[in-house]
């Protein structure tokens, strides 16, 4: 059969620059990485990616870091900026993969206050992809079995019947642990190949002018 192909989003279709949320704050991008590692910028933000709101957030943050939180009160706001680059060549692989009659999923990572802001910017993603999973919206976040296992029961999928695509290496072994075949993404051309070898033909993206 045609397999079923799933996605992730950020850092597949959709980079993902967090420290352009609080650039204004600072010298210059390693200044910003200093204070993040400081502060524990990726646990803080994985607890949205599970479900917690901005205000839990900043709340636990200010008694957590004292002044040292304040950038992070900026983040919801800035966020469109961290999300405003396409990753180059994934998109058309998705479209292509689409018009081949392949059926398109996706499971990110992602909070739910947020996650409006990837539909303004990339609208295409309400119409490419017949359903998305979106980690902030159902409280459960990769790589645990049960946002893999919502996907598949939600639309009737057997998980031996797809192929699903994240830069992860931890949430690729996790689908593989529910019997899908999955890929770590790269970049476009290497999973041109991946799909490829698995004899799923798709149109390379056009090379750049």
């Amino acid at each position: 059969m045609t397999p079923h192909i799933i996605f992730d989003l950020g850092k597949v279709l959709i980079d993902w620059e967090p420290e352009l949320a609080f650039l204004h704050r600072f010298a210059d991008r390693s200044a910003v990485r200093d204070w993040m590692a400081r502060v524990g910028f990726a646990e803080w933000n994985a607890h949205q990616d599970a479900g917690r709101s901005f205000a839990d957030a900043l709340a636990e943050a200010q008694v957590r870091l004292g002044d040292d939180a304040a950038p992070l009160a900026d983040y919801a706001d800035r966020f469109p900026t961290t999300i405003a680059r396409p990753i180059p060549g994934t998109w058309t692989i998705a479209e292509d993969l689409a018009a081949r009659r392949h059926r398109l999923f996706a499971i990110t990572n992602w909070a739910r206050e947020t996650w409006p802001a990837a539909t303004r910017l990339y609208p295409r993603l309400t119409t490419l992809f017949d359903d998305i999973v979106v980690s902030g919206i159902e409280r459960i976040a990769k790589p645990d079995p049960a946002i893999y296992r919502l996907l598949l029961d939600r639309n009737g999928l057997t998980a031996a019947d797809c192929l699903f695509i994240d830069d992860n290496p931890a949430n690729v072994a996790a689908a593989r642990a529910m019997m899908m075949d999955a890929v770590q993404f790269t970049d476009a051309p290497a999973l041109i190949r991946d799909l490829q070898r698995r004899g799923i033909a798709c149109t390379p993206p056009a090379a750049p002018v």
